[in-house]
């Protein structure tokens, strides 16, 4: 009957554009990874950083979305957003000399602040992508936020912006646990690697002064997933 093929027909339908919806969901999370494998290469990383940070960010939000600070604004959408957006948070460093981003030993002060700049070169070409698109992508709101803000303090003594406490966007304050570490249980050519533990006392005495003290307490709460995560994502051998 016409109604049968009606049905037949609104059912292809909503089956093409499932099917196109996930290409596209495909296609966007290849391109964050190519461009952040692209950041990370040009960083000498030798392993899963991206994918460390990714799972860390992930399990963060979920531990914090229970408490009531933050159970506003952390549902499962954005969750995964901040997730999907957490491997860009250093795409900026695309833009910093090689003398500087390479350099084995410790870094002049004029280095540093070259070094430094790489938090707002992301957020920028974060931005000149949005104003490309002429409409707003959800997740590079997300994205530009963790590029920009990722390595404020929450005592306020971090950059770019010096932003402190609540000001500093949740999703960046996310990033920064993950990013800090997974930073001191890497080694690189500057250092060697800690241990978790040496690594879990030193941000702990960072609670209320680089992190924000609920974040900080709920991954010291969840420490042992953290460090399955590291497990699961090793370094290649340099």
């Amino acid at each position: 009957s016409a109604r049968d093929r009606l049905r037949r027909d609104n059912a292809a339908l909503e089956a093409e554009i499932a099917r196109r919806l996930h290409e596209n969901q495909v296609v966007q999370e290849v391109t964050i990874r190519a461009l952040a494998r692209l950041a990370e290469t040009r960083d000498n990383e030798t392993g899963n950083h991206i994918l460390r940070t990714q799972a860390y960010v992930d399990s963060l939000a979920r531990r914090a979305r229970a408490h009531p600070r933050f159970a506003a604004v952390l549902d499962d959408h954005a969750i995964a957003l901040i997730a999907k957006s957490a491997p860009l948070h250093d795409i900026g460093k695309v833009g910093i000399p090689d003398q500087v981003l390479l350099k084995p030993g410790k870094l002049t002060p004029d280095e540093w602040e070259v070094m430094k700049t790489h938090a707002q070169l992301g957020a920028d070409a974060i931005s000149r992508a949005v104003e490309d698109t002429h409409q707003p992508v959800e997740f590079l709101t997300y994205a530009h936020q963790i590029a920009l803000c990722h390595h404020e303090r929450w005592d306020g003594s971090g950059y770019p912006g010096g932003l402190a406490g609540d000001a500093i966007p949740l999703s960046a304050r996310l990033m920064a646990l993950a990013d800090v570490f997974d930073a001191l249980i890497s080694r690189r050519v500057y250092k060697g690697a800690m241990t978790p533990d040496e690594a879990r006392a030193i941000m702990a005495e960072q609670r209320g002064r680089h992190f924000d003290p609920d974040l900080l307490d709920l991954f010291l709460a969840g420490f042992d997933e953290f460090c399955a995560i590291a497990r699961r994502y090793p370094d290649e051998a340099v």
